[in-house]
C-alpha cells in the first residue's frame, strides 16, 4: 500500500463544534483570557480547515468570504492605532469554499461569493490567540438571518465538514449590549442571562435556548440585537446532526468589561 493509500484510509478524526465569546481587539491585552483561549486550542485535534460565522457578518444570501488571503477587516473605531496593525496572514480555504457551495446551494438558496471580504474580528481575535502561526486555512461564511431555527438549519446542512476536520466555530458573545455597561462591575442583566444560559446548557433545555429572548432573564437587555447570540444555533445545528448536541461543555466562562465570556464545545 503506498503511503497516499495509507493516509487516505486513516479516518479523520471528527472535529468538535464550537462557540466562542470573541472579545473586541483590546482582548490580546487581557490578563487572562488569550492564555484561556490558547489553552481551548491546545487539546483540540489540529484541523485541517477552520469555518467561522462571526456576529459581525450579516450577508444574504448567504456569502462566502476571500478564499485567497486578503487584508483583514478592522471593523471597529476608535481605538489605538497597534489594534490596526495586527495580521492574521492564514491560508485560503477554496477547497474548503466548494464544499460548502456543495452543501449550502439550493433551489431558493444561492450561495454568494465576495472574494475581497477579508476576515473581520470576531473571526480573527479569537484566531490570534488559538492558533498563532496562521498556517490553516480559514474560510469565514456570513449569517444570512438571525432567526435561530434557520441557523441551526444551516449548522445542520454544515455537520459533514466536521468528519473532513474542519473546525466548525460560532463567533459571538454571550452578552452583549455595550450601550448599558456602566463603569464598574458586572450588570445584573450579564450575570443573569450568563446563569439561565449555564442552566439551560446543563439541563439540554435546547427550546428555551432557541426562544431566549422570551424565556430568559434579562434576554433582551442582555441582547437588544440578537447577533452575537446567533452563531451558537449554527454551531448547534453542526452538533445536533453528528448526534453531539448533548455532549456539551463550557470550557471558558467568567465576565470581560461586564460581559459574558462564556464559550461552549459541542463533541
Amino acid at each position: 500500500m503506498s503511503a497516499a493509500t495509507q493516509e487516505r484510509a486513516v479516518p479523520q478524526e471528527r472535529m468538535p463544534a464550537l462557540y466562542l465569546s470573541h472579545g473586541a481587539p483590546p482582548l490580546a491585552d487581557d490578563p487572562i483570557w488569550p492564555g484561556e483561549l490558547a489553552a481551548w486550542s491546545a487539546g483540540l485535534p489540529r484541523p485541517k480547515a477552520i469555518l467561522m460565522v462571526s456576529a459581525h457578518w450579516e450577508e444574504a444570501p448567504l456569502a462566502l468570504g476571500a478564499v485567497d488571503p486578503v487584508p483583514l477587516v478592522y471593523d471597529f473605531w476608535g481605538f489605538p492605532e497597534h489594534y490596526y496593525q495586527v495580521k492574521y496572514g492564514a491560508p485560503g480555504a477554496p477547497a474548503l469554499a466548494e464544499s460548502v457551495r456543495k452543501l449550502l446551494r439550493a433551489p431558493g438558496a444561492p450561495v454568494q461569493d465576495i472574494p475581497d471580504r477579508g476576515l473581520d474580528h470576531g473571526a480573527y481575535v479569537p484566531l490570534v490567540e488559538m492558533f498563532p502561526a496562521a498556517d490553516i486555512p480559514v474560510l469565514q461564511i456570513s449569517m444570512p438571518t438571525l432567526d435561530p431555527v434557520r441557523l441551526m438549519e444551516i449548522g445542520r446542512k454544515l455537520a459533514p465538514l466536521r468528519d473532513e476536520g474542519v473546525l466548525i466555530v460560532g463567533s459571538g458573545f454571550f452578552t452583549h449590549n455595550l450601550a448599558a455597561l456602566r463603569q464598574g462591575g458586572v450588570p445584573s442583566w450579564s450575570v443573569e442571562f450568563d446563569d439561565w444560559g449555564r442552566r439551560a446548557m446543563e439541563a439540554r433545555d435546547w427550546d428555551s435556548l432557541l426562544d431566549f429572548l422570551h424565556k430568559a432573564p434579562a434576554g433582551r437587555y442582555a441582547h437588544p440585537r440578537t447577533e452575537h447570540f446567533a452563531p451558537l444555533f449554527v454551531t448547534m445545528g453542526a452538533a445536533e446532526m453528528s448526534g453531539e448536541l448533548d455532549a456539551q461543555r463550557s470550557v471558558i466562562d467568567g465576565f470581560w468589561m461586564g460581559l459574558a465570556k462564556r464559550s461552549v464545545q459541542f463533541g
